[in-house]
């Protein structure tokens, strides 16, 4: 089968494509004959060696969608041939074929594509563990979700409205701007203009956000603290550096800042996360917005659109 393989941390250069022997599931495992591949920033921090947990080589990527080819011994309750998305992966995602806990294998509804189950993983259990888990988001609350036209900010705004809250929702562009109210924002933002905040808070009649979902903390979270409402949450996502904060900023408001990986799930809350996704997608609530899609071959391409800050959408590998 042909799998991206990285050998060396660094740049998009060092993800090749190569000829690698179809892997094996054994025990409480099953092999996913992959459909399409999410690309998430994650994986571009594993590849440029931010994070060193992964040992080299590897076949970089946990989100995956497609058919299930083949189960291993003890596995039951998935089937030969069912439609899947993954929430991670033991051989990797940038491969025609993948091998996967069973337990990170979740049932795909027949009338969403697998370029849309592509999507799922991630960024769909992020923005849920961000907003319900660590946000403790309430029907009724106001929420700023920062770069909502991306995989992460797209999933949170159709997660809140389904729940409830009033979405401020930012992009730079005007494009991603009309995408965030056409995926259910009730104001859209230009987070690249002098007095957005501003506008924001004047929206709420001078009270500020109840919570907010930070994608890139060292440039934000600062002044997110100003625009917080009395017992307001920042929910830090993502960030790319250091920053500096006024910690009055949050003893005025008795605020909170809350760091979040999905990492740190436990396997009850993924198991709830994934059960909630399943149950939106199969109503309609949740439709996951697929943006630029690429061929394996062009996986480095791919991993420089997903940092890019007027990503929209998903970015997706198709093997």
């Amino acid at each position: 089968m042909k799998a991206i393989r990285v050998a060396v941390h660094g740049g998009p250069e060092v993800l090749k494509l190569e000829e690698v022997p179809i892997p094996k599931p054994t025990s409480g495992q099953v092999l996913v004959r992959v459909q399409a591949i999410g690309v998430n920033p994650v994986d571009t921090y594993i590849r440029s060696g931010v994070y060193t947990s992964t040992k080299l080589p590897y076949t970089p990527g946990a989100d995956a969608s497609g058919t299930v080819e083949e189960v291993g011994p003890g596995v039951e309750q998935i089937k030969k041939g069912a439609r899947v998305y993954t929430g991670g992966t033991i051989s990797g995602a940038y491969a025609e074929f993948a091998v996967c806990d069973a337990g990170s294998v979740y049932a795909l509804p027949d009338k969403i594509s697998f370029a849309q189950g592509a999507a799922l993983g991630v960024p769909y259990a992020t923005a849920f563990r961000a907003l319900f888990h660590r946000g403790k988001a309430l029907a009724g609350e106001t929420v700023l979700i920062h770069g909502g036209s991306g995989g992460v900010g797209t999933a949170a705004i159709q997660l809140a409205r389904a729940a409830g809250l009033t979405i401020f929702a930012t992009s730079s562009t005007e494009e991603g701007r009309k995408l965030t109210i056409t995926n259910g924002a009730h104001h859209a933002l230009n987070h690249a203009s002098q007095n957005y905040l501003k506008e924001m808070v004047a929206l709420t009649g001078n009270k500020g956000v109840d919570l907010i979902i930070e994608m890139l903390s060292n440039v934000n979270l600062g002044k997110d603290l100003t625009v917080l409402a009395k017992f307001g949450r920042v929910v830090v996502v993502g960030s790319r550096g250091n920053v500096e904060i006024n910690p009055r900023d949050t003893m005025s408001r008795d605020a909170d800042i809350r760091g979040m990986t999905l990492f740190n799930a436990s396997p009850d809350e993924l198991k709830s996360i994934h059960a909630a996704l399943y149950a939106g997608l199969e109503n309609g609530t949740l439709n996951p917005m697929v943006g630029k899609q690429f061929p394996l071959s062009e996986a480095a391409k791919a991993q420089e659109a997903v940092m890019h800050s007027a990503a929209f959408g998903k970015i997706i590998l198709v093997p």
